[in-house]
């Protein structure tokens, strides 16, 4: 099992195959809209456009664990990251990335270690993980490496398909 196995819902609640993305290289991050690091976005949405083509899919995932900086509703996430940051990438569905209730994407993804040799819970939103397109967690980066610093974009690069 990978992650491209991971059953999953969308934000608007569907179900969401992750297994479409298999053969790509995926970033998937923890996001929260009322967060310091919420200015993420823009860096994200610029990865997504730039590697689109060369196979690098972002993946948000929405999370009210830390400090309730995610309290909206589906519909108030998705309108603000269009609105705000034009967030065009895919979302899932708002969900737990610790505790009792990890959602099973994060439970196949927090075993990453970080680029201290860390693994285990997310400390804080917009954590990032980088999945190779065999799906195989790879890298993960905390909060305060930026998705566009020079580490995440050498690590990006490595794994791409094309």
């Amino acid at each position: 099992m990978t992650v491209f196995d991971v059953e999953i819902n969308s934000l608007t609640g569907a179900p969401f195959d992750l297994a479409r993305y298999r053969g790509n290289a995926l970033l998937v991050v923890n996001v929260a809209s009322k967060c310091g690091s919420t200015p993420q976005y823009t860096a994200l949405e610029a990865l997504a456009e730039e590697y689109a083509d060369r196979g690098l899919v972002v993946l948000g995932a929405p999370c009210n664990q830390f400090g309730n900086q995610e309290p909206g509703t589906a519909e108030e996430i998705a309108e603000f990251c269009a609105t705000t940051y034009g967030v065009t990438f895919p979302m899932t569905e708002k969900l737990d990335v610790n505790g009792p209730g990890r959602h099973p994407l994060f439970a196949a993804l927090t075993d990453t270690p970080d680029t201290d040799g860390e693994a285990g819970d997310v400390r804080w939103n917009f954590e990032k993980f980088l999945v190779t397109p065999d799906g195989t967690p790879t890298a993960r980066f905390r909060t305060p490496i930026r998705p566009d610093s020079p580490e995440v974009r050498t690590a990006i690069e490595k794994i791409l398909p094309h």
